[in-house]
């Protein structure tokens, strides 16, 4: 009992340090949830992703909730963060107070986990000391492992779930979407009236890296490209979501301040501000070691740029044939020369990104979640 204790306070304090305080429900949220969902389906989402700026299973939720009310309200009565017994308990993020409260809040319902993140993707993102880290490595696959039904937004994960000896049967494979209402190609005009908005001359090539600042991220590839292509833009959107703790931070704010002209930090935008920023861009860079599904490339994929990434196996089933793929600076170094000169090839890149875009449509997400949520409400209530 000591030893699940420790987990849990443990756990707790990561989860303070990296997310902040958990965000009280709102009063009027709780109102509305006591409301008669009239025959439907009840869902209650938790989750705290949004109370730390600059984070994709932010993004990923607020897409995934808004997806669910506007195409599905009429089967599923949707509510965030209410102190109700729902029918299906929808957990989006971890934090130690919802492991605590599963128990009371799924007594006459069943759970499903979101699966934004393992060990493996948290080792080279926060700077923590070991013991601490193997201790919130134990209680991130616990908390998992206590779920009905968990949620990967990679199949890849599927694996890696029954490596940490959690039932693979129990885990359903729903991939990320973004709403192109939100994200889609601004005319001619309006692009360079933005690149002077954001200090990026006209006739520049502009290479985008979108997301925290951090090394699984590979920002220090980033940097090394820059100072190689000194006649092209690099920008970079985001910053430090979780401050001083980010793996690589006093590496990466002395580079803040002494970098290369080309290279330009954007800071942390807005999300509704981001269509912007995938508009100025000519590419979406994306050379992290580590990731699942990030929203930003789904987001890239509705402006219609090419993308390019690191050659990473997680991205194989998903992402297919839709980017342009390399290993090492140098091999980045040549995709984005090709990208910038030959016109061709640029065009290619803009036509697998539109075929991306298309696959990864509102019509096919919103049917595996209607499938999704109606088998476990079925399997449990039937």
């Amino acid at each position: 009992m000591k030893t699940k204790t420790s987990i849990i306070a443990a756990a707790a304090i990561l989860a303070a340090a990296a997310a902040g305080a958990a965000v009280a429900a709102n009063a009027c949220r709780n109102k509305a949830a006591k409301k008669s969902a009239a025959g439907r389906i009840t869902i209650n989402m938790k989750s705290q992703a949004t109370s730390v700026p600059g984070q994709g299973v932010g993004s990923a939720y607020l897409e995934q909730v808004r997806l669910i009310k506007e195409e599905l309200g009429d089967k599923f009565a949707v509510t965030e963060n209410a102190h109700i017994q729902a029918d299906i308990t929808h957990y989006h993020t971890i934090n130690p107070g919802y492991y605590l409260g599963k128990k009371s809040a799924t007594r006459k319902g069943v759970s499903v986990g979101y699966v934004h993140m393992l060990p493996e993707t948290v080792e080279t993102s926060l700077n923590f000391p070991r013991p601490m880290k193997t201790v919130f490595y134990k209680y991130m696959i616990k908390f998992y492992d206590s779920m009905d039904y968990l949620v990967t937004v990679n199949p890849y994960f599927i694996g890696r779930l029954e490596h940490y000896g959690i039932d693979p049967k129990k885990v359903t494979y729903i991939p990320n979407y973004v709403s192109s209402d939100k994200f889609h190609p601004l005319p001619k005009e309006e692009k360079l009236r933005l690149r002077e908005k954001y200090g990026i001359p006209a006739d520049k090539f502009v290479v985008m890296c979108a997301g925290q600042l951090q090394v699984r991220k590979g920002f220090f590839d980033f940097l090394k490209i820059a100072e190689e292509m000194p006649d092209v833009i690099f920008a970079w959107a985001g910053d430090f979501s979780f401050g001083a703790i980010t793996d690589g931070y006093k590496e990466i704010c002395a580079v803040k301040e002494n970098h290369p002209d080309n290279l330009r930090f954007l800071g942390m935008i807005p999300r509704d501000d981001m269509n912007e920023i995938y508009n100025i861009a000519d590419v979406m860079f994306l050379p992290s070691f580590e990731e699942l599904f990030p929203m930003t490339i789904l987001e890239a994929m509705c402006v219609n740029i090419p993308i390019l990434l690191r050659d990473l196996d997680i991205y194989n089933d998903i992402l297919f044939d839709f980017y342009y793929r390399e290993t090492s600076v140098e091999g980045f170094i040549n995709e984005l020369k090709k990208l910038r000169d030959n016109k061709a090839y640029y065009a290619a890149g803009v036509e697998a990104s539109i075929r991306g875009n298309a696959f990864y449509s509102k019509e096919h997400v919103v049917k595996m979640w209607d499938e999704f949520y109606t088998k476990v409400y079925e399997e449990n209530f039937s």
